[in-house]
C-alpha cells in the first residue's frame, strides 16, 4: 500500500504513521463496526470527483443503525470529512476507506451500549483491484466451499467489519488454488456474489443479477443496472444456479474496488468465449467514461473535490 500523508480521525487530520487506536478497541476484538470503500477519479476535463459519495455514506450510516451503534457524524459531516482527507493528501485519484468503530472502554459483547463510537477516513492511491489484466481480459473464478450467510444469521444490508471473515476465507481459498476470485453460493445453493463484488450474467442479451435479499446492496451494482437499462438492455433480479453461469453468454462482477470486471471462466469452464463479451465491453466503456466526467447525464453521481 502506498502511504498518504494524513488520516482523518474524529475531526482531526493526523499524520499517517500516528493514526493509532488502543489494543483494547472493541471492534478489533469482536468485529462490530461498519466501513465503506469509495473511489475518487481524475476527470478528463480537469479536477477530481468522488463516485457516488453520498450514497456510500448513507449506507455507512444505515449500517451503523442496523448494527445498533450510534454513528457520531451525520452523512453531510462524513462527506466533508472524506473531501477534506482527499484535499489534505493532494490526491487526484484514490481509494477512500471510512470506518466507524467501537472504541475502547468496557470489554464484553454488550459493551457497545456504552463505549464511544469513533470515525476515521483514510485515502491512498489504488489501481485495479483484480488487476488491469483482469479488467481487460476477464478473471478466473472458482466456486467457494464457504457459503454466504443466511439473512437471519448476519445482517446482509450492513457492510460490517466482521462479515468479511467469510469473504476472506473464500478469497484466500480461491487464490491458493490459482484463481483470481471466488463465487459464493447462498445457503440454498444459488449463486450469491463474489467475496467483495456483485455478480451479473448475460444470456440472450438479457442481464440477470442476484436479488438483494441475500447479498450486499452494492452502490456500483445499482449504477450498472441503471446504465444498462439506459442502453436498452433488460436487467432482472432473479436467483440462478452456478451451472447457469457455466452456460451464460457473458458474466461480470461489479464493486467499488472491482469496478466492472469481466469473468472469463468459472470452475475451469469458459464463460461465453472465455473473454469479455459485447454487453460487458459496452458497459465497461460507458462506466469508465462516466467516472471520468464525460457523460453529463450522470454528473449527479460525481462529487467534486
Amino acid at each position: 500500500m502506498e502511504k498518504a500523508q494524513y488520516i482523518w480521525m474524529n475531526g482531526n487530520l493526523v499524520p499517517w504513521d500516528e493514526a493509532k487506536v488502543h489494543v483494547l478497541t472493541h471492534t478489533l476484538h469482536y468485529g462490530l463496526g461498519a466501513f465503506e470503500g469509495i473511489r475518487c477519479y481524475k476527470l478528463d476535463a480537469g479536477g477530481s470527483a468522488v463516485f457516488r459519495l453520498r450514497e456510500h455514506l448513507q449506507r455507512l450510516w444505515q449500517s451503523c443503525r442496523i448494527l445498533a451503534i450510534d454513528c457520531p457524524y451525520s452523512v453531510d459531516e462524513m462527506i466533508e470529512a472524506c473531501l477534506q482527507t482527499i484535499r489534505a493528501n493532494e490526491l487526484e485519484q484514490c481509494y477512500l476507506r471510512p470506518l466507524a468503530y467501537v472504541a475502547d472502554g468496557e470489554m464484553g459483547l454488550a459493551a457497545t451500549m456504552d463505549n464511544p463510537v469513533r470515525l476515521m477516513v483514510a485515502a491512498w492511491p489504488w489501481g485495479a483491484y483484480l488487476g488491469q489484466d483482469g479488467l481487460d481480459k476477464g478473471i478466473r473464478v472458482h466456486t467457494s466451499s464457504f457459503q454466504r450467510y443466511h439473512v437471519n444469521t448476519l445482517m446482509t444490508k450492513a457492510k460490517a467489519c466482521g462479515h468479511y471473515v467469510n469473504s476472506i476465507l473464500a478469497s484466500v481459498e480461491a487464490r491458493r488454488a490459482g484463481y483470481d476470485e471466488a463465487l459464493m453460493l447462498d445457503v440454498d445453493g444459488y449463486a450469491a456474489e463474489g467475496c467483495g463484488e456483485n455478480l451479473f450474467i448475460v444470456r440472450d442479451g438479457r442481464v440477470k443479477t442476484t436479488p438483494i435479499a441475500t447479498v450486499l446492496e452494492g452502490i456500483t451494482r445499482s449504477a450498472v443496472m441503471e446504465i444498462l437499462r439506459d442502453q436498452g438492455v433488460e436487467v432482472v433480479e432473479e436467483r440462478y444456479t452456478r451451472d447457469e453461469v457455466y452456460i451464460a453468454d457473458e458474466a461480470f462482477m461489479t464493486g467499488t474496488a472491482a469496478e466492472v470486471t469481466p469473468v472469463r471462466s468459472l470452475d475451469d469452464r469458459d464463460v461465453g468465449g472465455g473473454k469479455p463479451g459485447p454487453v460487458t465491453k459496452k458497459l465497461q466503456e460507458a462506466f469508465f467514461e462516466i467516472i471520468r466526467g464525460k457523460h453529463p447525464a450522470y454528473s449527479r453521481w460525481l462529487s467534486r473535490v
